[in-house]
């Protein structure tokens, strides 16, 4: 029998030196199933045959995060998308989670996958999108395309939901680095309310802090942009780490800590699921499609080209 989440597509990476990356992507809506960095796990696995838990290695086009009430205004006409996360009534995460992405190029450390994101339920645009994952010397690159094959400008934002590891180093002993100067306040179901300062608050991570303390699901802004490039990280004990980066156009980042990540199977020697910890790159917050924040209209027959990536830090 075929896995459930379509063909996995296999890419890898020798050093001179012998270190050896690997990663494994998924069909079923490009997602980053599994990543080996110089040998060193990178990212939470997931099984071939189980849809990614909590969102893990999604791409999310074209909005990450929250529409609130899965509704927004186009040109003064009401747009409902449907509801996708039913707690909140909110749609969530994009319009490709569930679609099946298309090769179109392939090497032995590269992939190239499209998919077509068609006019539907409050979004009546057709987008055409391409991601290429690329494993060299800089650790895995993800390069997105987006076209807009509309008579109209259409809006769209890029995010990506990795959950991050370093090696068998447990979550909870990392040390999370997110340069961010800014966090959104929410409401219940997860909608910014207002933008306001991290310093001196517990969501202050820029000098980093220890998984293991924190409980923490936010979106922030002001991120720092050096050398054209956002970065974030997870280090642990020993100084090694697993870095994610975006280019200028990642200027926000969700960082979320759950507590009940379904971590492998389930065992009476492992009752309950264990923390993991994520830090999702985006080019615009939650409700982007109704406040307009990082929102990018792509005019008709435009392409929108963007790149983030994970690299491995050695102590």
């Amino acid at each position: 029998m075929k896995p459930l989440t379509g063909e996995q597509f296999a890419i890898e990476y020798e050093r001179g030196d012998g270190r050896r990356s690997t990663a494994i992507v998924t069909e079923l809506a490009a997602a980053l199933r599994e990543l080996f960095l110089d040998g060193v796990e990178s990212v939470e696995p997931h099984s071939e045959n189980e849809l990614p838990p909590m969102g893990s290695g999604l791409l999310l086009v074209p909005w990450p995060n929250r529409i609130a009430g899965a509704r927004w205004e186009l040109d003064g006409k009401p747009q409902q998308l449907d509801r996708t996360e039913p707690a909140t009534g909110n749609a969530t995460h994009g319009l490709v989670r569930n679609t099946a992405y298309r090769l179109t190029a392939r090497t032995a450390n590269s992939i190239t996958l499209d998919a077509t994101v068609f006019p539907q339920h409050g979004y009546p645009f057709r987008v055409d999108t391409s991601v290429q994952y690329v494993l060299d010397e800089n650790g895995l690159t993800v390069i997105h395309s987006l076209t807009n094959e509309s008579a109209a400008a259409a809006p769209v934002a890029v995010g990506a939901h990795p959950y991050f590891r370093v090696g068998d180093v447990p979550v909870g002993e990392l040390v999370a680095t997110v340069d961010a100067a800014t966090r959104f306040e929410v409401d219940a179901v997860a909608i910014p309310t207002r933008e306001v300062p991290v310093d001196g608050t517990g969501f202050d991570l820029r000098g980093g802090r220890p998984v293991g303390e924190l409980d923490i699901d936010s979106g922030f802004g002001g991120v720092g942009i050096h050398d054209g490039r956002a970065v974030h990280s997870v280090t642990a004990p020993d100084g090694s780490a697993t870095e994610v980066w975006g280019d200028e156009n990642f200027r926000f980042v969700q960082f979320y800590t759950p507590r009940n990540f379904p971590r492998g199977t389930v065992t009476p020697a492992n009752p309950t699921p264990g923390q993991a910890v994520a830090i999702e790159p985006m080019t615009a917050p939650a409700n982007a499609f109704n406040t307009g924040l990082g929102l990018r209209w792509l005019e008709p027959g435009e392409t929108w080209r963007l790149q983030w990536g994970i690299r491995h830090r050695a102590a």
